[in-house]
């Protein structure tokens, strides 16, 4: 599995740069990285328990901390902090950007919510 070599946190832009020692080199939303967050509140206890996270478009992170030598915590600034982002957690999340971002779209669409436009 893949190791970061690099994370540089864009606050401006709100996205999260990560490179891995494999050359794979990913930009990720903040609001993708809250959404599907590996922590228990969001992904729930279950297969299928996945809680839908709304209004996050603005979300930032206050600070990376280091979790041993195979995962971070990101503190958010929504207070939410007990995600537990693996190097491999977070390799499939950039190489499956894509896909997640349009099941989310299509998540909050099906429950009603409208998705406002970022800052």
């Amino acid at each position: 599995m893949p190791t970061p070599t690099e994370f540089n946190l864009h606050r401006a832009s709100r996205v999260l740069e990560v490179t891995f020692d494999d050359g794979s080199h990913f930009n990720l939303p903040l609001e993708l990285l809250r959404v599907y967050s590996p922590s228990a509140e969001v992904q729930g206890h279950g297969p299928g328990q996945r809680v839908l996270q709304v209004g996050k478009e603005d979300v930032n992170i206050d600070r990376i901390e280091p979790v041993g030598n195979y995962a971070v915590c990101l503190h958010f600034d929504d207070e939410h902090n007990t995600g537990i982002y693996s190097w491999e957690y977070l390799y499939n999340l950039g190489r499956n950007q894509q896909g997640l971002w349009h099941d989310y779209l299509a998540e909050l669409e099906k429950a009603g919510h409208k998705r406002k436009p970022s800052h």
